[in-house]
């Protein structure tokens, strides 16, 4: 198959999970976070930030258990803030909140914090630098894991005297990053098939990948052991997430790779479901205010 880059104002989002309670994972999600409700229809909820694009779907399947350790699926999704500032409101409402956090990093081109939702799915809230600053060596951008400075994000509330009314207006889902079972086989298709851009290799088990030279929309490891199975059915966990082109034109593109590929691809309300060869499902589709 000839090389191919996906269109480079694609993006990522919303991602849909399956959760046990709706009504605990609204209380996470509303009080916690700061998403808004957008949509309600039975046992599922869509939530966003202050405006109509949601960042995450959830749909409830009472019983349903958490992703195993040793499974693929949905590592964690990012929640991408506009600011400094906002990253610092969302750690003081965690804090006050005392929900557990789980990590706190500084990837150089950006600052992180860690969090599981109620079902043990994976939540990163971050600010990016901006692009000028991202650090490269040998023309490939460099990402780490130091420790996040967060006596410095905290001392951006000096300034701000703005009661918690919610996270920021502006905020949008960032990134993916995901659990799979082959790292070769999920380069070939993410990259190799879909055309998104290597952009990182991070050792020998994970890499990230991206469009339209961003740090990674997308992040795959094999942390949870090479050769991993998918999770259970009837699990907790990610149910699909969308990968959001600008345009039909090249969202058909992508679609007539997949089918030189000879993927099964499943029409779907929003676009065209997926599977990588992990099992993980992509939700191929138009950005919503580019849709007939």
């Amino acid at each position: 198959m000839e090389a191919f880059s996906i269109d480079p104002a694609t993006t990522v989002g919303p991602v849909a999970l399956t959760v046990a309670n709706l009504r605990r994972s609204e209380e996470f999600y509303v009080d916690t976070l700061g998403l808004q409700i957008l949509d309600r229809a039975g046992p599922q909820l869509t939530l966003g930030a202050g405006n109509t694009t949601p960042i995450v779907q959830l749909t409830e399947q009472p019983g349903a258990q958490p992703k195993p350790t040793r499974a693929t699926g949905l590592y964690h999704f990012a929640i991408l803030v506009p600011s400094r500032l906002d990253l610092a409101r969302s750690l003081r409402r965690i804090a006050e909140l005392r929900y557990p956090i789980s990590g706190a990093s500084d990837h150089l081109v950006s600052e992180a914090l860690y969090l599981d939702d109620p079902d043990g799915n994976g939540i990163e809230i971050y600010r990016d630098r901006p692009r000028a600053e991202w650090p490269r060596v040998g023309g490939q951008i460099r990402m780490a894991v130091d420790p996040l400075d967060i006596d410095g994000v905290l001392s951006e509330l000096e300034r701000d005297t703005r009661p918690w009314n919610g996270i920021a207006p502006g905020t949008i889902l960032g990134h993916m990053h995901l659990q799979v079972a082959d790292l070769r086989a999920a380069e070939a298709f993410y990259c190799g098939i879909l055309g998104f851009d290597l952009m990182v290799r991070y050792g020998q088990g994970a890499l990230f990948v991206s469009a339209g030279g961003y740090h990674h929309h997308l992040g795959l490891n094999t942390w949870a052991g090479v050769g991993a199975p998918p999770a259970p059915p009837g699990s907790a966990g990610m149910r699909w997430f969308a990968v959001e082109l600008p345009n039909q034109a090249a969202l058909e593109l992508v679609l007539a790779r997949v089918q030189a590929a000879g993927l099964p691809a499943q029409p779907a309300t929003a676009g065209v479901l997926v599977g990588d060869p992990s099992a993980n499902r992509v939700m191929l589709t138009v950005a919503p205010h580019q849709r007939a």
